[in-house]
């Protein structure tokens, strides 16, 4: 009995060794008040925790230590923290949030008419054409509001409340963050801009299971996250993708990332790239709005570094993964 109770306390100091906590309070900027119930999170993953009533958390950060840290709350901008002191308290401050919207909402047939019109739209926009994006639920709909700006002829939305997206088809509840979202009729571009947390469903049976691995498995071959997750492996040739500039010539892993001394990578060329998934024929187009994007072994890239077109582009929330999702291969 001594034997077994030093070896599970061996055990214990050794999973608390590699657990890496942070600590922090959240604060509102402009009274110091202790903001409760917000969520601190890894964007796209299951990891995440709320402060309590007093503002304050802790979180695991060990297996997502490269990532920036995001806190999001009622009423409040977001703010994702990317270089910050893990061994000390954080002290995190939320501005609050305000809403100008140019929607009047009245009761009238037109009004009515005209909401199940940007539903519609704002569905197919961010959710995805895909048969993963048109097989989810947005659970509280009535919580986004619109305005339209008929000069630039663009749709608006807005969503006080984080947005609770059931993915049918591949078995996740994703609550969204949605920060930013315009959607222009004439020229068919989008502007998003939000954060996401995973929960996976865990009801039904093995071959309900089944067919949620199946279809996530499907997926993620040609997507962003396995492009980097391969990339950063330099298994690019091996994997089924190809690296071209727009002079139609092969890239290699020297060509496109750069290594910095603390080992974090950083996908860079100068100028545009075409990225070829040639086991399905498929073609995304890469053009830099930063001169280095920082990417992770996860998969995870800076999505404020690259404007994607071509078949990447099409993948919206509905066809999005957990950075947990282990894929074709296991993750190092």
């Amino acid at each position: 009995m001594k034997r077994i109770l030093i070896f599970l306390l061996f055990i214990s100091l050794l999973q608390s060794g590699y657990a890496q906590i942070i600590r922090g309070i959240i604060l509102d900027k402009s009274n110091d008040a202790k903001i409760g119930y917000a969520t601190v999170y890894f964007d796209g993953t299951f990891v995440g925790t709320n402060s309590d009533q007093n503002g304050n958390f802790e979180l695991d950060i060990s297996k997502y230590n490269s990532m920036p840290l995001t806190i999001s709350a009622l009423g409040y901008n977001r703010i994702t923290i990317a270089d910050f002191e893990k061994n000390e308290p954080l002290v995190i401050y939320l501005t609050p949030k305000f809403f100008e919207l140019k929607e009047v909402v009245i009761n009238s047939k037109k009004y009515s008419k005209e909401r199940v019109e940007n539903l519609a739209i704002f569905r197919k926009v961010f959710l995805g054409d895909t048969e993963n994006g048109r097989n989810c639920l947005i659970m509280n709909e009535k919580d986004i509001s619109f305005s339209y700006d008929a000069a630039g002829d663009t749709l608006k939305a807005f969503a006080q409340k984080p947005l609770l997206i059931v993915n049918k088809k591949l078995g996740y509840t994703i609550t969204c963050f949605l920060n930013k979202f315009e959607y222009c009729k004439q020229d068919k571009y989008f502007i998003y801009d939000g954060n996401s947390i995973f929960k996976k469903d865990s009801t039904g049976g093995i071959a309900q299971r089944q067919a949620f691995e199946r279809r996530r498995r499907y997926a993620y071959i040609g997507s962003r996250m396995q492009f980097f997750r391969e990339l950063w492996k330099k298994d690019i040739d091996d994997s089924g993708f190809r690296i071209i500039n727009s002079f139609d010539e092969l890239l290699s892993f020297n060509d496109v990332v750069k290594t910095k001394d603390d080992q974090k990578k950083f996908f860079s060329y100068n100028g545009p790239l075409i990225i070829s998934y040639y086991r399905r024929g498929e073609s995304s187009y890469v053009k830099f709005l930063k001169k280095e994007v920082f990417f992770d072994q996860n998969g995870y890239s800076d999505p404020s570094g690259i404007l994607w077109k071509g078949q990447m582009s099409k993948l919206r929330v509905g066809d999005m993964l957990p950075y947990e999702y282990a894929g074709i291969y296991k993750l190092n």
